[in-house]
Formats: C-alpha cells, sequence, structure tokens
C-alpha cells in the first residue's frame, strides 16, 4: 500500500483532505458542495487513512474536520453502489440472501469501527450538520468539539430505515438508553448546546474559535504518552461488555505493554527528578 501520510500535497479537488503537523493527522471532509457526504470511495480512503496512522510513529492523533457549513450529512447515496456479488453465475438472484447485511458489515460498520478502534486518540471538530453516519463519526470519536451553529441529527427515521454505523450502540453508551431512544424514534436536530449537556459534546465553541480550540487540544494529545493513551482508550472502549475478572486482567495486560515504553520510563524519571516529562510517543 502507498503511505498517503508521506509528502505529496493535496490537490483541490481532493474530496479527503490530509496533512500531518506536529504529530497530528488532520483528515478533513472536502465535499461542501454534497454537505461533505460519504460514499464507499470516499469511507475507504478514511479508513485507509486510519490503518497508516495505527502503524505510523509520526501520528499521535487524528482530527477529523470538515470543509463548508456541514459536518457530515451521512452517506451519499447518489454514486453507483458496488454490485452485491462478484462473479455471479447465469441464474443467480440479483441480490441473494445476506447482500444488504454484507454491504453493511464491510461498508459503513467498517468505516465507524476504524474510528472508534483507532490506535491513536481521534478528535472531532464538528462545524456544522452532522447527520446519519455523519453523526456516529463523531460519537465514535474520543472527544468532540462542536461550533455553537453544529446539530446532530439521527435522520434515518425520517427515511423510514433502521439506523446503521453502530449509532445503536454508541448512543446509548453516551447518553442513556432513554435519551438514545428519544433522540432515534423522532430524528431531531439536537443543537450543539443540548448535545453538550447530555454528554455527545465535550465543549462547543463559537464557529471562529473551532479549529483553534482543536489545535490546542490536538497538540496536547500528540505531546503525551501515545502508548499508554490508547491502551487507555481500549480498555475504556471495552469497558461496559467486560466481566469485572476480565476488566482487571486486561488492565494489568495493558500496564505491563506500557511498562516497556520509553515514555513510562521517562515518567517515572520526570517525577523523581521533579521535572516536566517529556514523551516521545512510544
Amino acid at each position: 500500500m502507498v503511505n498517503e501520510l508521506a509528502g505529496g500535497a493535496n490537490d483541490d479537488d481532493d474530496e479527503i483532505l490530509h496533512n500531518v503537523e506536529n504529530g497530528i493527522l488532520w483528515i478533513t471532509l472536502n465535499r461542501p458542495s454534497v454537505g461533505n457526504a460519504l460514499g464507499p470511495v470516499q469511507r475507504q480512503q478514511v479508513i485507509d487513512l486510519l490503518a497508516q496512522a495505527n502503524r505510523s510513529l509520526a501520528v499521535r492523533v487524528v482530527v477529523f474536520t470538515a470543509t463548508g457549513d456541514a459536518f457530515c450529512t451521512g452517506a451519499d447515496l447518489r454514486g453507483t453502489l458496488p454490485p452485491p456479488v462478484d462473479d455471479a453465475p447465469p441464474g443467480a438472484p440479483e441480490r441473494p440472501a445476506g447482500s444488504t447485511m454484507r454491504s453493511v458489515r464491510s461498508g459503513a460498520q467498517r468505516f465507524i469501527d476504524a474510528v472508534l478502534n483507532c490506535d491513536k486518540p481521534v478528535l472531532a471538530a464538528v462545524n456544522g450538520t452532522a447527520a446519519g453516519i455523519g453523526a456516529h463519526l463523531a460519537f465514535a470519536c474520543d472527544l468532540v468539539i462542536a461550533a455553537d451553529t453544529a446539530r446532530f441529527i439521527e435522520v434515518f427515521v425520517r427515511r423510514g430505515i433502521v439506523p446503521d454505523a453502530g449509532g445503536m450502540w454508541l448512543l446509548p453508551r453516551l447518553v442513556g438508553m432513554q435519551r438514545a431512544k428519544e433522540l432515534v424514534f423522532f430524528g431531531d436536530a439536537l443543537p450543539a448546546a443540548d448535545a453538550e449537556r447530555m454528554g455527545l459534546v465535550n465543549r462547543v465553541v463559537t464557529a471562529g474559535e473551532l479549529e483553534a480550540a482543536a489545535r490546542v487540544w490536538a497538540e496536547r494529545l500528540a505531546s503525551g504518552p501515545t502508548t499508554a493513551i490508547g491502551l487507555a482508550k481500549s480498555l475504556l472502549n471495552r469497558s461496559f461488555e467486560s466481566p469485572w475478572e476480565v476488566a482487571l486482567r486486561d488492565e494489568a495486560a495493558a500496564v505491563e505493554i506500557n511498562k516497556g515504553t520509553q515514555d513510562a520510563a521517562e515518567g517515572i524519571a520526570s517525577f523523581r527528578e521533579q521535572r516536566a516529562a517529556h514523551f516521545v510517543g512510544w
């Protein structure tokens, strides 16, 4: 696979912009004419970028941003979808049993899974409407900063379809079951301020402050002990499902893995020497 993180400037017409700066991988959705809706091609680009970020020691945090007035208005249904099966023999049905399930699992679900399980901390800077898979993209991020003009919409009920992209797993964990049902059953737009009160958003700032606020948090994360943060993220993501005994075993394993890192040694040394720690990310 070509390393898309290394070198190479983005073209103005690139639909997924990206650059690495001071340990921060900025991923910018750049389809403002369609509200930054994402189709299969754009989702795969993001999945590939996150996979490369996992392998890169130069990347210590990922930030999602967007151009235009919207963050991501959902799935782009206007493009040509890939065929449900390959090499279908004569007489085979056009859409055999399981086709839709496979499409969801390999598409929207795999996209959100790549965000949720990224080894690095992931921050969303939500500039405008986040609807459908766009809302779930934000909810899958570890931290969310939203402009006061942003809003979040579980738009699926408006289209008569079942929510996908992992939202029904994410929402109850973020806001509780009753609030999750309210958002899903009615599909009303949730203003950023209300999203903050519910716990979907960490911080709300003015639109003009959004980029600077995201940069401050991203730079703090990029200067932190990357491996320790990534291991803690994994433990937190599994905490609701793990029995107490399993959680303690996983915690002990994470402590063991992290103990051998340079950052762990630096953290202890800085404490003993009464100075600020300088973490390198490994």
